[in-house]
């Protein structure tokens, strides 16, 4: 009898620890939980502050600069915001995860280059040489992640030391000149019109929606908040937290793949140092749009949100004469602002205990 007593005693700890372990992972996933339902309410207010603040400013840029609201000019933000966005789509799922690349911009010039060399030097068909193309940039994902989520390196060195490495096997392999002469047919990948409008922009806004309507409804990727807002709790409940990673790692490369892409169709060359740079300014997106670089938070549409007032933030200094070296000053203090805000914002939530 006694054994039995025990026996029920340590049954009773063990569905007490496991609910507790429950409770604590709708918190970190945003579920049933009042902090999980806090949190996707400051996630949506952010998005509703941020597309406010979008709207003043094309005011006030229309009355300062009416060219900004010409129709030809909206095109040339949103063909910007195209490259920066799609990346931005990953980046911030990853984000959410807990995570961090800093190697897209390396992985997107990757891609446009072999791409490229597979066109011209091999005369490879086109949708071939695409494929080649995405493959390298999920080849550099890939990397990553195992090193990362097999081998538990730190993100911030592991991609940094993949950002200077991939750099420098584009310039190896192109021997540092851009790839020229590409196919009429490639080409209209990134200059043909539907409607008038060019298909990158097409594809950024498709893919915005398709993510964010993923991250918001499906339960693989609604694992991330889990991963993101407590990777040991995520890990006691069952979820494969190896794999998360590492599909978010190839999935942030793959859509930088896309993004070099579209950026050497655009311009009908695959430049050697195109994309520096461009991983604080995706990262800056990120978080300007709501993600937080401790994880747990965060939205695909709050992502876009900030790479278009990034965009529209560049675009209205080159119309006001501001100096490129400025810009770059500009875009590392919103950087910075954007880190601020995050962490007072983190600890008013605990603070209260949101």
């Amino acid at each position: 009898m006694a054994t039995e007593r025990e026996s029920e005693q340590n049954a009773g700890q063990g569905a007490a620890q496991t609910s507790g372990l429950k409770s604590r992972h709708e918190n970190a996933l945003g579920g049933p939980a009042a902090r999980g339902a806090g949190r996707r309410s400051l996630t949506a207010m952010r998005e509703f502050v941020l597309l406010v603040v979008i709207v003043v400013f094309a005011l006030v840029m229309a009355f300062l600069n009416p060219i900004f609201v010409n129709r030809l000019n909206i095109e040339a933000i949103l063909l910007a915001l195209s490259v920066e966005a799609t990346i931005a789509i990953g980046m911030v799922i990853l984000i959410i995860s807990g995570g961090l690349d800093l190697s897209v911009g390396s992985t997107l010039a990757l891609s446009g280059v072999v791409t490229g060399l597979a066109m011209t030097a091999f005369a490879i068909p086109v949708p071939l040489a695409i494929l080649l193309g995405l493959g390298a940039a999920l080849l550099i994902g890939l990397f990553n992640g195992l090193l990362i989520a097999k081998l538990k390196i730190n993100p911030f060195i592991t991609t940094l030391g993949t950002m200077i490495a991939v750099r420098g096997l584009v310039l190896v392999i192109a021997e540092g000149r851009a790839v020229l002469n590409l196919p009429e047919a490639f080409n209209q990948i990134g200059q043909g019109r539907f409607l008038g409008v060019q298909y990158p922009i097409y594809v950024v806004l498709l893919l915005t929606v398709v993510g964010d309507l993923l991250l918001r409804n499906t339960r693989f990727f609604r694992q991330n908040y889990y991963v993101g807002g407590n990777e040991r709790a995520a890990r006691v409940s069952g979820i494969n937290v190896d794999r998360v990673k590492l599909f978010n790692y190839c999935l942030v490369a793959g859509l930088a793949g896309v993004a070099g892409i579209l950026l050497t169709a655009r311009f009908g060359s695959a430049s050697v140092t195109v994309g520096s740079g461009v991983e604080l300014r995706v990262i800056t997106a990120a978080i300007i749009g709501g993600a937080s670089l401790n994880g747990g938070e965060g939205s695909v549409l709050g992502a876009f949100l900030g790479a278009l007032f990034m965009a529209m933030l560049a675009n209205a200094l080159n119309l006001l004469g501001v100096d490129v070296y400025w810009q770059n000053l500009i875009t590392g203090m919103f950087l910075i602002l954007a880190v601020v805000f995050d962490v007072l914002n983190e600890r008013r939530r605990l603070a209260r205990g949101v």
